[in-house]
């Protein structure tokens, strides 16, 4: 695991699943891990439609934390855009097609979209939760190109096997898999991990 002075940087798209972003960030800061963060002006507008806390209002709370840093999206000389400055990875959270896209083809028109290009070129963990169904073969060519440049794909499917009760514990079980998946953990709990067929 890496230094954990250092920030996790989660970027926040337009996709659906705001619930995630905030449970992202949340758990992050729960876990002392500072955060930095950037959103799209879409992921704002679908975080409107889906939650009752504003973004406003997340981010007050956040930022009251003392762990947590936001820049705008169009921001290209924030320290996220440089591989200069040190970084836990990222996670773009959730990830919608035109980020998958833009990542995959090293379009870096804004702040996101540059500091995921810059965990790619540093090697450092990049993890991306897109959010859509059903997948096109466009979408699908992107992720595998972005797989295979060694970022993580982790796509918003409910674990059915873990009998879910509600959608907060869906929520919770991607937030665990993408700690996990950032290296910011060892393993997922254990009243999340597979343990064979019930009797």
């Amino acid at each position: 695991m890496g230094d954990q002075s250092n920030p996790a940087v989660v970027g926040i798209s337009g996709a659906s699943g705001s619930i995630v972003a905030r449970e992202m960030i949340d758990k992050l800061i729960q876990m002392n891990i500072p955060v930095i963060a950037t959103a799209s002006s879409a992921a704002r507008m679908v975080w409107r439609e889906e939650l009752d806390e504003s973004f406003g209002d997340a981010l007050e709370r956040w930022v009251d934390s003392g762990q947590f840093t936001y820049y705008h999206n169009s921001d290209l000389a924030a320290p996220i855009a440089s591989g200069t400055f040190p970084t836990l990875g990222m996670a773009v959270v959730p990830c919608s097609m035109s980020s998958i896209a833009a990542i995959a083809h090293g379009i870096t028109d804004n702040l996101m979209r540059r500091a995921a290009d810059v965990s790619l070129k540093e090697r450092r963990p990049l993890v991306l939760l897109p959010r859509e169904t059903p997948l096109n073969a466009i979408h699908l060519e992107n992720m595998a190109t972005l797989s295979r440049l060694g970022a993580t794909i982790l796509a918003i499917q409910p674990a059915f096997y873990m009998r879910p009760k509600s959608v907060q514990e869906i929520v919770d079980f991607f937030v665990e898999r993408t700690v996990l998946a950032l290296g910011l953990k060892d393993s997922l709990p254990d009243d999340m991990r597979y343990e064979g067929r019930r009797a």
